[in-house]
């Protein structure tokens, strides 16, 4: 028995799985811009009323919180022998 027939296969394993996880995110993505149309904005900028301006701004600001993260690590991290 080889490392590769022993190796347990998990559910993101198979490319199926993973494409149906990726629309499933465009799908709720979507609604939450429909979502936009249906209630009244109480809004303080005129951008604001924007449709999905809401969406894209969180998506925006995750994407810069991630990459900001990265540049972070960069300065923060400590040797791996620093405990030692």
């Amino acid at each position: 028995m080889n490392d590769e027939s022993a190796r347990k296969r998990y559910w993101l394993d198979d490319p199926a799985n993973v494409r149906r996880v990726i629309w499933g995110l465009v799908g709720v993505c979507a609604l939450v811009v429909i979502a936009d149309l249906l209630y009244e904005k109480h809004v303080h900028y005129g951008f604001q009323h924007w449709l999905g301006f809401d969406a894209v701004f969180g998506f925006a600001s995750c994407v810069f919180l991630v990459l900001a993260a990265k540049q972070l690590r960069k300065i923060l991290k400590r040797g791996e022998d620093y405990y030692d």
